[in-house]
């Protein structure tokens, strides 16, 4: 299995399992691949793997997010919904799910 110091890029395996649990605790919803939380769980490690092993090598290029509207005071809102594939971990200091 490699390891970080194989790849391109510092991404540590522990940081996109923070992502994702993250995700989780925010009950993240289905995105365009209509792939839920329980759906990613299934094959958890091995999801986590592959979103670590493209981030970390640089082929990792997140798909489409699915915009959803949300009803506001006077209207609408857009609210861009990811795939679960498509979280990628937070930058150091910054508290965000999105790099």
């Amino acid at each position: 299995m490699s390891g970080p110091a194989d790849k391109p890029f510092a991404i540590s395996k522990r940081l996109v399992w923070e992502a994702f649990e993250r995700v989780k605790a925010n009950k993240g919803a289905a995105g365009v691949d209509e792939c839920s939380i329980e759906d990613f769980e299934r094959e958890l490690r091995g999801n986590l793997y592959k979103i670590w092993n493209r981030m970390s090598s640089g082929t990792y290029f997140p798909p489409p997010v699915k915009a959803v509207e949300i009803p506001k005071p006077g209207g609408t809102r857009i609210l861009s919904r990811p795939v679960c594939t498509a979280q990628p971990p937070p930058r150091h200091g910054t508290g965000s799910t999105r790099g």
